[in-house]
């Protein structure tokens, strides 16, 4: 089959996942569909490449002694419970790795003449020298609102006229037809897309010649998957997102998403309503579901369950799920038949998520033991 299931990058801000799960569902949802496939752990995605970080180290009171890199590191390293790292370690959108692959994907579409090197003229701030792009408007690395013109070279892709920025079979759903509406906020891109960025972290584009210059965080998250796929040994990596985020990034991860005869594709998932929860206990304890399933359901059913409902589970469907899940685990048998678990690992890598609502076929997917996926969980009776 060769599919691996890869988060989509998750911006590395200060939070952790014992506050903010929903942050967590690409991972949650991939995890589990590679133990499915029995593909082995695969490596947890970051995106470390963004102005908020940039602002976050140019204001800490440690920056003369911790490096941007080493921030990132840490951060990263306090979402995960203390001492558990992830089975399948973690990759940043910045690691050496994914900067080799994505330089070498810019260079050879330079050659070919899909992207170019074109002086084009943009705003800088006056305060900061942050490019504000092509027309002017309030700094976001600053806040201040003057700007000047300046010509300068810059890594562009003019899209001929018409050219698909995603397509339907960019999306990987077995007989589910992606959001047409998806399709069309993706398209409306300018015709002229700058794939290069002032910022103080990421990828640097000076081997191009563009001095202080990085390369578009959203070709990163690109570059990133197929980077963790060539070291997973995988030639169909599925990207797991939401629909707001794939029509955020296909544009710039268009010319991104093949390589070498891997080609990406995304795995849509909708969000779950992990803050409104707090009526789940009561529910659990009317129909008797231990501390563990419960955890089971939140970090595993549901996130699954959000790769079908995919326009996103609402609070008023969690007393329904809850009651489903509780059904298939009491109808899990002692040994699945290989013959069933083979058929659902077809589904799975095709991408059909419609076993999820099947009671039968969900009690044979269920793990044994609950995943915590070495998360910090949060404390019982917090909010």
């Amino acid at each position: 089959m060769n599919v691996l299931y890869l988060n989509g990058p998750v911006q590395n801000g200060p939070f952790t996942i014992a506050e903010r799960p929903g942050k967590a569902v690409g991972i949650r949802a991939a995890d589990a569909l590679n133990t499915l496939l029995e593909a082995g752990p695969a490596l947890h995605l970051w995106n470390t490449a963004t102005l908020a970080g940039d602002l976050r180290h140019r204001d800490a009171p440690d920056r003369g002694t911790v490096g941007r890199h080493e921030r990132e590191e840490r951060a990263i390293a306090a979402k995960y419970a203390p001492d558990v790292a992830p089975a399948g370690g973690v990759l940043t959108d910045t690691a050496p790795a994914v900067a080799a692959l994505a330089l070498g994907m810019t260079e050879r579409l330079l050659q070919d003449g899909v992207l170019t090197l074109t002086p084009v003229t943009v705003h800088l701030c006056t305060r900061c020298g942050h490019m504000t792009g092509t027309v002017p408007h309030t700094c976001r690395a600053c806040g201040h609102q003057g700007s000047r013109s300046l010509t300068r070279r810059l890594l562009v892709w003019d899209r001929p006229t018409g050219t698909p920025v995603l397509a339907r079979d960019d999306v990987h759903a077995h007989r589910a037809k992606p959001p047409g509406h998806l399709l069309t906020i993706a398209q409306n891109v300018p015709d002229r897309l700058v794939l290069s960025r002032t910022r103080d972290h990421g990828i640097s584009l000076a081997p191009l010649g563009l001095e202080g210059m990085v390369l578009d965080p959203r070709v990163g998250v690109h570059t990133a998957v197929l980077a963790a796929a060539a070291q997973h040994g995988a030639e169909r990596p599925v990207m797991t997102v939401t629909e707001n985020a794939a029509a955020n990034v296909a544009a710039y991860g268009a010319l991104f998403r093949r390589h070498d005869g891997t080609r990406l594709r995304y795995a849509l998932h909708g969000r779950i309503p992990y803050d409104d929860t707090a009526a789940l206990q009561r529910l659990c304890e009317v129909h008797r579901v231990s501390p563990a399933q419960r955890e089971q359901f939140l970090a595993w059913f549901l996130p699954l369950c959000s790769l079908h409902i995919r326009a996103g589970i609402t609070t008023a469907q969690l007393p329904a799920l809850l009651k489903f899940w509780r059904r298939a685990h009491l109808a899990r048998p002692d040994t699945p038949r290989s013959d069933d678990l083979a058929e659902l690992r077809c589904r799975v890598a095709a991408g059909d998520m419609r076993w999820v609502m099947d009671v039968t076929t969900l009690s044979r997917a269920i793990p044994e033991h609950p995943a915590t996926h070495g998360f910090t969980e949060k404390p019982e009776g917090a909010s």
